[in-house]
C-alpha cells in the first residue's frame, strides 16, 4: 500500500473512475478525501492500487477499455435529441450499423463526419466511426447491430422520453396522507397494518377528504426468519415484497377452505388482533410467525386450476429473478438468514449445489414464489381501490436506497454490486457524524455491462402496481457516498454513476407505467442535480424545516419550488408535535449523536421555531399575541405550519398522518440500529393512546382542520 500522500496517478485514476478526491460538505467547506479511502474504494471497483506500477496499469486498462469493444456496453438516447454512437473497428475498415426495435422494425443509422484519432491497442490500430442516433426514434428499447467485414457485434439501447409530465397525472395540485403502513392498524389487522388497511385509508381519505394519493413506507422483502429486521429501508430485496403485509382473509384461497381449517386460522388471527390496541412496540416476529403458519396451511390445501394458471403466468413473467429470491428464502429457512454461515457450496448463486438444492426443496421454493404472487396481487387490488375511490395518483410506493449486505439481492446480484463498501451519507442535518447503512451499492461498470437489467427489473416491479414512486435519496442515481468496510461513516467518498442512463431508464419505465416520480433530493445535493430532475419531469422534495434562503434564514412558503412533494415533516424526523418540543434534539443527545453541545442545539431549535412563528404571524396564520412560542401555543403552531404548507406552490402536498392526531414519537432516528426502537412505534394520539383506522374515521373534524389548512 502506498504512503499516506496521495499520488498524482492515484488522483488521476480516481477522477477517471468517478471517485471523488474532494467534495463540498453541507456547510460549504471543501474537504479532501484521505488516500486510504481512495485505495479502498478503487479496489472495490476492481482496480489494483497496491503500487505505483499497479496504478499505472489500472490507468491503461481504463484508457483502453472502450477501445477494445466494438460497441458501447449500453446506450441511452433522448427523444428529440440526436446522439452520436461510436463504433470501434480496425482503422480503415468499413462498417455499417442499424438498430432493431422491440417489434423487429429496423432503422439504418447514418454515419457522421466526426474525426477521432485512432488508438493502438495490442499492436492493432483501432479507429472510431461515428453514427447518428435519430432524434425521432420511438420511445423504447432497441438492439444495435454493427458489422465490419467478418466482425459483428450487438448491444442494447434505450430511447427515453425527454421528460415526464406529472401535471398530466396530478393536475395543478394533489394532497395526500403519508403513513407508515405497519403502524396504521385497524380492528381486523393481525397486529400490523396490512394492504387491506392501506386500501381502507386510501378509500376513506379520497372519498371523505378529497385526497389524491397515499404515500406509504417501502414494502420491500425482509428475511423470512426470526428476528425480522424492522427497517423498511434495509430490505433483503427491493424487487420483491414482504408477505407480512398480506391480509390473509382476502386471499381467494381462503374462501375455499373447509370450516375446520378456517377455524384454525381464525384462532391465529384472534391472538394477533389483541395486539392492535397495545401501546407496546410492534412485534413483527409474532405477526410473521402466525401469518406464515396461516399461509403454509393455505398453500398446502392446493390451488384451483384457474389460480394455478395465474400463478404460473406470474412466475413466467418474473423469471429467474423470482426463482433466485425463493431459493435464497428457502436457504434461510434451513440455514438462517446470515449467508456467511451457510455451507460454502450455497454462498454463490451460480454454484451447481444451489441448483440441486432448489430441486430437492422444490415445494418450499414454490411456496416462497407463491407468497410473492399473492402480495403482488393484493397490491394491485389496493391500487385499484385507491383509483376507484377517485384518487388521481393512488398508492405511492417508496424505493429504498439499497439492500442488506447478507440479503437476497446481495446474493443473487453480487456480480453487479460493489464489494467491501457500504452506502451511507456524509455528515448532514440528519446525523452530524455521517451514516453508514452497510448496503452494497450498484457497481457502475458491471451494471452497464449487464445492460442495466437488474435496475430495469427493479423499476418495473415497483411501478407495476403503483400510481407514484418516491425515490429515497435520489442523489444515489447520480453519486453515492461509499464507506469502505471498517472505516467510520465520515471517512467515505462519493462515487459517480452514469446519471443519464440511471435517470433515463427511470423516466422510460415511469412513462410506460404511467407513474409519477418523486426524488428525495435533500441533504448534500448540488443545484444542478435538482435542475436535471426538474428538466426530466421528476418531482423534488421540500420539507418545511429544511427550506431556507441563500442567507440561511427560513424560506417563506411562497418561494418554494413548484415541482415538488412538500411536507412539514418526514419519516426521519419526529412528528411535528414532537419536533416543536425538541424531540429530535433530546433523542440525539441521549444517544450521543450530537457533534456539539446540546444547549447549542436547543438554542438553534428554538430559533428555528421562532423564525417560523414570525412568518406565520406575518401572514395571520397564527395569532399575534406573543413574540415567543409558548408550550400552550405549540398545537396551534402545528396547524399553522400546515397552512404555510398549503400556501406553497408545490404540486404535491403530503400530510403526515401522525401529525393530524398529535402523535409525538419519532419512527426513526437516522444513524442508529438498536439504540432507538426504529420502525416499531405504533400510531398514537397526543395522549399516547393507540389510534386505529376506525378511530381516525370518527375524528373527522380534527382531521378536516388539517386538510382545510392545505386548501
Amino acid at each position: 500500500m502506498p504512503e499516506d500522500s496521495t499520488s498524482s496517478a492515484l488522483t488521476q485514476l480516481a477522477d477517471i473512475c468517478g471517485v471523488a478526491t474532494q467534495y463540498w460538505d453541507q456547510s460549504g467547506e471543501q474537504l479532501t478525501i484521505a488516500p486510504e479511502t481512495l485505495h479502498a474504494v478503487l479496489h472495490s471497483l476492481g482496480f489494483d492500487t497496491s503500487s505505483e506500477s499497479a496504478i499505472t496499469e489500472s490507468l491503461e486498462r481504463v484508457r483502453t477499455r472502450d477501445w477494445r469493444r466494438m460497441l458501447p456496453a449500453f446506450t441511452v438516447g433522448v427523444q428529440g435529441q440526436e446522439r452520436r454512437l461510436w463504433v470501434h473497428v480496425t482503422h480503415g475498415d468499413p462498417v455499417s450499423v442499424w438498430v432493431e426495435a422491440e417489434d423487429g422494425f429496423r432503422t439504418d443509422l447514418a454515419q457522421m463526419d466526426y474525426w477521432v484519432e485512432p488508438v493502438t491497442v495490442d499492436a492493432v490500430l483501432v479507429g472510431e466511426a461515428s453514427f447518428v442516433i435519430p432524434a425521432d426514434l420511438h420511445i423504447g428499447y432497441y438492439t444495435i447491430h454493427a458489422t465490419s467485414l467478418e466482425r459483428t457485434a450487438t448491444a442494447q439501447m434505450a430511447m427515453t422520453p425527454a421528460r415526464l409530465h406529472p401535471e398530466l397525472i396530478a393536475g395543478e395540485r394533489q394532497w395526500g396522507f403519508m403513513e407508515q403502513l405497519y403502524a396504521t392498524r385497524s380492528r381486523q389487522s393481525w397486529g400490523l397494518g396490512d394492504l387491506h388497511d392501506c386500501a381502507d385509508v386510501a378509500t376513506w381519505s379520497a372519498t371523505e377528504l378529497g385526497a389524491g394519493f397515499l404515500l406509504i413506507n417501502p414494502l420491500h422483502a425482509a428475511a423470512p426468519t426470526k428476528p425480522m429486521a424492522p427497517s423498511p429501508y434495509l430490505p433483503v430485496s427491493r424487487r420483491f415484497s414482504n408477505p407480512i403485509y398480506l391480509r390473509i382473509e382476502d386471499l381467494p384461497e381462503y374462501s375455499e377452505l373447509g370450516k375446520k381449517v378456517r377455524k384454525r386460522i381464525e384462532k391465529l388471527a384472534k391472538t394477533l388482533r389483541a395486539l392492535n390496541t397495545s401501546t407496546e412496540l410492534l412485534d413483527r416476529d409474532a405477526v410473521w410467525a402466525s401469518k406464515r403458519v396461516a399461509l403454509e396451511i393455505i398453500f398446502a390445501e392446493g390451488l384451483t386450476k384457474k389460480r394455478a394458471q395465474q400463478f404460473a403466468d406470474y412466475c413466467q413473467r418474473e423469471g429467474q429473478g423470482l426463482v433466485n429470491f425463493a431459493v435464497w428464502s428457502t436457504l434461510c429457512d434451513v440455514y438462517g438468514s446470515n449467508g456467511a454461515t451457510w455451507p460454502m457450496e450455497y454462498r454463490e448463486v451460480t454454484n451447481a449445489a444451489v441448483t440441486q438444492f432448489a430441486v430437492t426443496r422444490a415445494t418450499d421454493v414454490q411456496f416462497h414464489m407463491w407468497m410473492q404472487f399473492i402480495v403482488d396481487e393484493q397490491l394491485a387490488h389496493t391500487q385499484l381501490a385507491a383509483k376507484s375511490a377517485g384518487m388521481a395518483i393512488g398508492i405511492m410506493l417508496d424505493l429504498a436506497v439499497g439492500v442488506h449486505p447478507e440479503g437476497s439481492d446481495a446474493w443473487a446480484l453480487s456480480s453487479v454490486l460493489a464489494q467491501n463498501v457500504g452506502v451511507g451519507a456524509p455528515p448532514d442535518m440528519y446525523n452530524q457524524l455521517g451514516q453508514n447503512w452497510h448496503q452494497p451499492p450498484w457497481h457502475p461498470i458491471a451494471l452497464a455491462e449487464a445492460n442495466y437489467q437488474p435496475y430495469r427489473d427493479l423499476l418495473r416491479a415497483m411501478m407495476r402496481n403503483a400510481g407514484g414512486l418516491r425515490i429515497d435519496h435520489v442523489l444515489g442515481l447520480f453519486r453515492m457516498w461509499w464507506v469502505p468496510s471498517g472505516m467510520q461513516a465520515n471517512k467515505g467518498t462519493f462515487v459517480r454513476f452514469d446519471f443519464e442512463a440511471m435517470i433515463g431508464l427511470l423516466v422510460l419505465e415511469a412513462h410506460r407505467a404511467g407513474v409519477l416520480v418523486i426524488g428525495e433530493d435533500l441533504g448534500t445535493v448540488e443545484p444542478w442535480v435538482q435542475e436535471v430532475l426538474r428538466d426530466r419531469g421528476i418531482l423534488g422534495t421540500s420539507v418545511l424545516w429544511f427550506e431556507s434562503g441563500d442567507d440561511g434564514a427560513a424560506l417563506a412558503p411562497e418561494h418554494w419550488r413548484k415541482e415538488v412533494l412538500a411536507s412539514v415533516t418526514v419519516h426521519d424526523l419526529p412528528p411535528t408535535a414532537g419536533f416543536l418540543r425538541d424531540e429530535h434534539v433530546r433523542i440525539r443527545h441521549e444517544l450521543g449523536l450530537l457533534a456539539r453541545d446540546v444547549e447549542d442545539e436547543r438554542a438553534d431549535a428554538k430559533s428555528q421555531r421562532e423564525a417560523w412563528a414570525q412568518i406565520l404571524r406575518e401572514r395571520n396564520w397564527l395569532e399575534q399575541d406573543n413574540q415567543a412560542v409558548t408550550e400552550s401555543e405549540l398545537d396551534a403552531v402545528c396547524l399553522a405550519l400546515h397552512r404555510a404548507l398549503g400556501a406553497s406552490p408545490s404540486r404535491l402536498v403530503g400530510l403526515s398522518l401522525p401529525d393530524v392526531i398529535g402523535d409525538r414519537r419519532a419512527q426513526n432516528q437516522p444513524g442508529t440500529d438498536q439504540e432507538y426502537p426504529n420502525w416499531r412505534i405504533p400510531m398514537t394520539d397526543a395522549q399516547g393512546q393507540v389510534l386505529l383506522i376506525e378511530d381516525l374515521q370518527s375524528r373527522t373534524a380534527q382531521v378536516q382542520a388539517f386538510v382545510n389548512a392545505l386548501n
